[in-house]
């Protein structure tokens, strides 16, 4: 560690982590960098041109810094996090669960015992975990227990209730053998292994075998160990992958606060949920908050194959890296792209958002509000909305946006280009409305599905743009596709009224209302969508004419032309000498371009 630095310039360009301090010498934040001196004149600016009130705040209350070289930046993060963990920085992100994890430990005994502890001791004993939920923990040592009799007293002091009720073996009294507990202690440690389907496979056997000598009873003892355990795991069974360990991450944030819900998934199986709290979120993006997550999480928990997030996160090469050491197998971050994973991440967000509306207590939450007002089946989790863009039917082109949690969602976001003559834009709606839900209506099956249409979810709530007219045209498309399940209304602009299915009167939503102010917000960026994709299009089709008929005018001198004369007008009203002042057009290209762009006029 270096002396104290108040200097950007006298550090390194090199990898390490910087501690910043306060005028009391206390660490208010901690970061890393692949190169120091390049990261640390970031925070070295005038206020107002610093990016963040949050770096404003932080500069305010620095005094100096200290840094610590790396060899490389992976031994970088991992620094980072440990002194993050050590002295929670105030302007770092934090996770503060205040939860010591339980494990499920098999105790070093002649006759092992099943337990629960926090602790993790040096004893001969054999742990398994960590587990973040405690109820499912001591719910699955119970299951354990009562399924191959293991004991539970802590004394073998005479058979007790639980050999009267056939929940324990009673090894006190030798009515079982040592080799035979032990067996069903091994067997155990193969269900906490996840192996299910191995020790399935011995049970049967040796179910096989007792009929076959006709110990009937031992048989029927096993029998019933099978199927409860067949009947156990097959209630958690969702994930489609048997073969890989999942983490299912799902965020939610506000203000200062953000909700993490962790869906973990063995072998198949959904073994525990999780819900953490991240502070000191303000002025972060969702992407460096579930970065920060990530490495603070996974620094104290099992690291499973793949963990399933929403969106990418901040240096994944170099987390890759550090996850795959720590976890001493091959670990993938992968972003959910279908629809059996999207449909668990939004499981995962859904919790996370009722927990974060939970702790912080707001009065009003637009997606409450409007369901009330609306009368809505469920909460509009899921919304959608559309707009049409074109001028004179030229270039029609329409966009479908879509808002998760009250919040754009725009790596769900689609655009499409119209196939309807127009100007129509009802016919337009019309056609994009079909094209879109399609992939989700009854009618639609495998048979006929497109390698993209796992990627679309159902929505809560579709917002046409428009009156009754339109609501009406897209109340017939959702009866023809058969879904009667997706709710529709038709926001007016003009007055801002809602049209619902059914009712002949809009329902006026409060001017200062927070459901209103969503709608209007996914109004007016579907429509920003649109047009953007429309002037996108419009351009491209722009640059591509004439100018790409020339002999000799490549892209390079297209754009040459294009940028010193602004526009395909101004060039054609060129003389040959003002086209030949652009940069590398010599004279004989430029009459080229002069006669080609009047051939028209003879």
């Amino acid at each position: 560690m270096s002396m104290k630095i108040t200097d950007p310039e006298e550090l390194p360009q090199k990898p390490g982590v910087y501690i910043m301090h306060d005028a009391n010498d206390t660490i208010i934040y901690v970061g890393k960098a692949k190169k120091l001196r390049n990261r640390v004149k970031s925070y070295f600016k005038s206020e107002d041109k610093l990016d963040r009130p949050k770096t404003q705040v932080l500069m305010r209350h620095f005094s100096y810094l200290e840094y610590i070289l790396t060899i490389t930046e992976k031994e970088a993060l991992i620094l980072e996090s440990n002194l993050i963990k050590q002295h929670q920085p105030r302007y770092n992100i934090s996770l503060k669960d205040g939860k010591q994890y339980p494990y499920i430990k098999i105790t070093n005994e002649e006759y092992p015992r099943i337990l629960i502890t926090r602790s993790l001791r040096n004893d001969g004993g054999s742990y398994y975990g960590p587990y973040t939920d405690t109820t499912s923990a001591r719910s699955f040592i119970d299951f354990i227990n009562k399924t191959f009799q293991i004991r539970t007293c802590k004394h073998m002091d005479g058979p007790c209730l639980n050999y009267q009720i056939k929940q324990c073996c009673a090894p006190c009294t030798g009515k079982v053998t040592h080799e035979e507990y032990k067996r069903r202690i091994r067997r155990v440690k193969l269900l906490l292994q996840g192996k299910y389907k191995m020790i399935l496979r011995k049970l049967r056997r040796d179910m096989n075998r007792y009929a076959k000598n006709m110990e009937y009873e031992k048989a029927a003892l096993i029998r019933d160990q099978i199927d409860t355990i067949q009947v156990t795991l097959e209630k958690q069974n969702i994930q489609p992958n048997r073969s890989i360990d999942h983490d299912i991450i799902g965020l939610d944030y506000e203000d200062n606060i953000a909700v993490v819900t962790i869906i973990s998934v063995r072998n198949g199986k959904t073994s525990q949920k999780d819900d953490l709290t991240l502070y000191n979120i303000e002025d972060y993006t969702s992407q460096e908050i579930l970065t920060e997550f990530i490495k603070q999480y996974y620094d104290r928990v099992p690291i499973p194959q793949e963990i399933i997030i929403e969106d990418n996160i901040i240096d994944e090469d170099i987390i890759l890296e550090w996850l795959t050491d720590k976890a001493k197998h091959r670990v993938k971050i992968r972003v959910a792209e279908d629809g059996n994973y999207l449909s668990l991440i939004r499981i995962a967000k859904k919790n996370a958002h009722i927990i974060l509306l939970e702790k912080t207590k707001k009065e009003e939450n637009p997606l409450l509000t409007l369901k009330n007002y609306l009368n809505l089946p469920r909460l509009p989790y899921h919304m959608e909305a559309f707009d049409i863009s074109n001028i004179s039917g030229i270039h029609a082109v329409a966009s479908n946006v879509v808002f998760e949690n009250a919040k754009p969602a725009k790596h769900l976001y689609r655009k499409f280009k119209m196939n309807t003559p127009g100007p129509n834009d009802f016919a337009m709606m019309r056609e994009v409305l079909i094209r879109r839900y399609t992939p989700i209506s009854p009618g639609y099956t495998e048979e006929n599905m497109n390698p993209d249409d796992s990627k679309f979810i159902k929505p809560d709530l579709v917002v046409i743009d428009g009156g009754k007219g339109q609501l009406h045209m897209a109340v017939d498309v959702f009866k023809e596709l058969g879904i009667n399940d997706v709710p529709l209304i038709g926001l007016a602009k003009k007055f801002e009224e809602v049209y619902v299915p059914g009712k002949s009167d809009p329902i006026i939503l409060p001017r200062e209302s927070s459901a209103l102010h969503l709608l209007q917000y996914i109004r007016d960026e579907s429509h920003r969508f649109a047009i953007t994709f429309h002037r996108n299009i419009r351009s491209k089709a722009f640059t591509k004419s004439e100018l790409d008929e020339i002999p000799g005018i490549g892209k390079k001198r297209k754009q040459a032309l294009l940028k010193h004369f602004d526009n395909l007008e101004a060039i054609r009203s060129a003389s040959v000498e003002e086209i030949a002042s652009v940069s590398n057009i010599n004279e004989k290209l430029a009459k080229q371009v002069y006669e080609y762009l009047h051939s028209e006029d003879t």
